[in-house]
């Protein structure tokens, strides 16, 4: 484990935005973690964890400590009794689409509506990922993970994650006082495949009421995702920038009297989700271009940066849409990437 000083960030984060780490180092193993974290409470160093940079907006440079979680490791163990129950123990620094196509191959299934989610496992219960229908709090058992300020190793269940949507404590009260080291989820051995989800549902219209196999479902969300969402490698990105608002259902009909073709999600507590993309596209920022950054021209939940622009530049044109959906729906969108770095 090697600290570096002066480390641009440039290639680490998919929305190719420009940073430099005041110190730097990656860490392939728990120990070199721990030793990372010592290193850092000695120089009294502020950390930042910095996974596959998919989900990051850096704004400027990044002070203190930035560690890169680079570890590896898959353990599945067979749950006991008659239980069809698989628990998968997978470091945090591998890839969360390789793991999950490693788990359809080793026929434990559940996870196959969240394939082709960009980033490393680690990250996948801080923002609780989710996609067609399936949040990963559904599979999710367990994590290991290292307290930054004292260095010991805690374990949270599910109940400890405080789960909501694209939420979890580590995004709340324990904000910036934890580095994952690993995760335990719960799959299964027998097939139970869910495509309600209308995008996935419309994809097998035609399999004459036969069930895909869950590597179909997972094949199919890759499809999609493909025909979807821009590349980041060609076009840098961050998925989606802003999270579906959920209303109350009373305001959600009065929109609905407002915007007929509206369209609206019930939830299981009353709420109901709406798709930002359809607001944001209502509101004429698709395909809009500035200062470098723009909204994608298919897909308006997807913030572009298309000619090297800043973090700054780009987090201007997040405020600008927010500040226009409020005045003209009343809703506030918040986004879902979080944002590194100085923003003065």
């Amino acid at each position: 484990m090697t600290i570096k000083a002066n480390v641009s960030l440039l290639a680490l984060n998919t929305l190719a935005l420009p940073g430099r780490a005041e110190f730097f180092c990656r860490v392939a193993s728990d120990d070199e973690l721990a030793a990372a974290l010592a290193h850092a409470r000695t120089k009294k160093l502020r950390v930042t964890v910095l996974g596959g940079g998919s989900n990051v907006v850096l704004a400027g440079d990044i002070s203190g400590l930035v560690i890169q979680m680079a570890t590896r490791g898959i353990e599945q163990r067979q749950q006991g009794g008659a239980s069809n129950t698989v628990h998968w123990t997978v470091a945090a620094g591998e890839n969360w689409h390789q793991f999950v196509q490693h788990s359809l191959a080793e026929k434990s299934y559940g996870l196959e509506n969240l394939s082709l989610i960009p980033g490393l496992v680690g990250a996948a219960p801080i923002q609780n990922i989710g996609a067609y229908g399936l949040e990963v709090s559904e599979r999710f058992v367990s994590l290991r993970a290292l307290e930054i300020s004292t260095g010991k190793t805690l374990s949270f269940s599910n109940g400890d994650c405080q789960f909501g949507y694209r939420e979890s404590i580590f995004k709340q009260g324990a904000a910036g006082q934890f580095v994952v080291t690993s995760v335990t989820m719960a799959l299964s051995q027998q097939p139970n495949v869910d495509i309600s989800y209308p995008a996935l549902a419309a994809a097998f219209e035609h399999t004459a009421g036969r069930m895909p196999s869950p590597q179909q479902v997972g094949d199919a969300v890759c499809r999609i995702r493909q025909q979807k969402l821009p590349d980041p490698a060609v076009q840098p990105n961050a998925g989606s920038f802003f999270k579906n608002p959920v209303l109350e259902k009373d305001r959600w009909q009065q929109l609905q009297a407002q915007y007929p073709q509206l369209p609206g999600y019930p939830q299981a507590d009353g709420s109901v989700k709406l798709p930002a993309a359809w607001l944001i596209d209502r509101a004429g920022w698709k395909g809009a271009q500035g200062q470098g950054c723009g909204v994608h021209r298919e897909h308006a939940l997807v913030l572009v940066n298309s000619a090297a622009c800043s973090g700054r530049q780009l987090l201007q044109l997040a405020e600008d849409i927010i500040v226009d959906i409020k005045q003209r729906f009343g809703i506030l969108l918040v986004m879902e990437p979080q944002v590194f770095g100085a923003t003065k």
